[in-house]
């Protein structure tokens, strides 16, 4: 059986790597083949600029990511094959470092060399191609503070919850799954509650929306569609970013955040659209749905966890000696992506579902579909997003439709409403 472990995981682990490059070239090549500035379904949107300044940035990025894909698959590899797990075990039983100390050491020592070989990256995204298309305003100083922020609270979170895990591991049988699940269920939701005023102002600060013709178009709107927030917020995102976005914090009456970079560019009504939107996503109930579905899968996953950490042949392939929890937690994290990256399409397709749903809701609440499509392709223009991506590579990898899928889509709700409209 231990002949079989390595094979085996070689042979997902290439399919992963192969469809992944493959719908990466795909998407270069269609990028590059793309002949008109502006594709024909976004003509009188789009103005040619833009759609150069998109093509040349998904270019750009695809080959970025394509070099990031390739990088990662050779430190998976290495950190499986190099030997180092089990020099790690090794030189932590000869320093008669045990238990859950041992746990823990492991595991962090682990992450901070994943942490590290990935920085070379991290600081290229940053302040080379981010600053190539000038979306990148943060400084050396500032990315170093957030870098050791992160860091901080990585730790302060992190080894608590290792020191807790390797206590049910230990302690509780083999019921020892559920245990764990039960622990990070409740962490994840004091996250969720505890995230938007106490977190998320370590890395921006956030002031209240201040009072003139927006906040009062947007409280009216909240109004309208009967939902219940804790405030209305502005996020100094420019201070890292040229990039856009709005977003709820919160679980149960979450905070509406805006970013800077939105605000200076959105008139009020497209604003009011895009706020629409994020209400629909809530009214929907699509951040409880995936949350659901986020447990649902950390349960599978832990129960799958608690059986490798039982078979030995697992620990055996990998050089390494008896089962443990810290081998178990490390080769899951090295290894599943490589049996888990078939589900990439169908979240992408749920989560566009959910995309769409939202369109049709800010349709109907702000009534001001022309508005929705305009702060649309201006968020577009903001992030320079892919005008024309290959379909095979939007449906895999997009969380939301494409411009031109989306555009379509308003138009089609727009005439249902006024089909209906006239019916009734």
């Amino acid at each position: 059986m231990t002949s079989l472990v390595v094979p085996v995981f070689l042979l997902f682990f290439a399919a992963k790597l192969s469809v992944e490059t493959v719908l990466g070239l795909l998407n270069q090549r269609h990028a590059r083949r793309a002949t008109e500035a502006v594709p024909p379904s976004l003509a009188g949107a789009v103005d040619p600029e833009t759609a150069r300044r998109s093509r040349a940035y998904a270019l750009a990025r695809g080959r970025f990511a394509l070099v990031e894909g390739v990088y990662d698959a050779a430190l998976t590899l290495a950190l499986l094959f190099s030997g180092l797990l089990p020099a790690l075990e090794r030189a932590l039983g000869r320093a008669e470092v045990a238990g859950a100390n041992r746990a823990v050491l492991f595991l962090l020592a682990l992450a901070a060399l994943a942490g590290v070989a990935g920085l070379p990256f991290s600081l290229f995204g940053t302040f080379v191609l981010e600053e190539r298309f000038g979306f990148n305003r943060t400084t050396v100083r500032l990315w170093l503070k957030d870098r050791l922020k992160g860091l901080a609270l990585a730790v302060a979170l992190g080894v608590p919850l290792l020191y807790a895990a390797y206590g049910f591991f230990a302690l509780a049988g083999s019921a020892w799954w559920l245990w764990l699940f039960v622990l990070l269920t409740a962490v994840q939701l004091a996250l969720l509650w505890l995230y938007p005023a106490l977190i998320a102002p370590l890395f921006n600060r956030f002031t209240p929306l201040s009072p003139g013709e927006l906040k009062t178009r947007l409280e009216a709107l909240a109004e309208d569609a009967g939902f219940r927030t804790r405030g209305l917020y502005v996020m100094d995102a420019s201070r890292r970013s040229g990039h856009s976005n709005a977003y709820f914090a919160g679980f149960v009456r979450p905070r509406i955040v805006l970013f800077d970079t939105l605000i200076a560019e959105m008139s009020v009504e497209e604003a009011a659209a895009v706020l629409a939107h994020e209400i629909g996503h809530y009214r929907a109930r699509h951040v409880h749905k995936r949350l659901l579905v986020a447990l649902a899968l950390q349960l599978l996953s832990l129960w799958v966890l608690a059986r490798l950490a039982a078979w030995p042949p697992l620990f055996a392939a990998f050089g390494l000696g008896a089962p443990s929890f810290e081998a178990t937690v490390a080769l899951a994290s090295l290894c599943g992506g490589a049996f888990t990256f078939f589900l990439a399409p169908l979240e992408s397709r749920v989560s566009r579902r959910h995309e769409y749903e939202a369109d049709r809701y800010s349709v109907r609440l702000a009534r001001a579909p022309t508005a929705l499509k305009s702060a649309l392709v201006k968020l577009n223009r903001q992030n320079l997003a892919n005008l024309n991506p290959h379909p095979w590579y939007s449906a895999w990898h997009y969380s939301h439709p494409a411009l031109a899928e989306r555009l379509l889509a308003i138009d089609r709700t727009v005439a249902s409403e006024g089909a209906r409209s006239g019916a009734g």
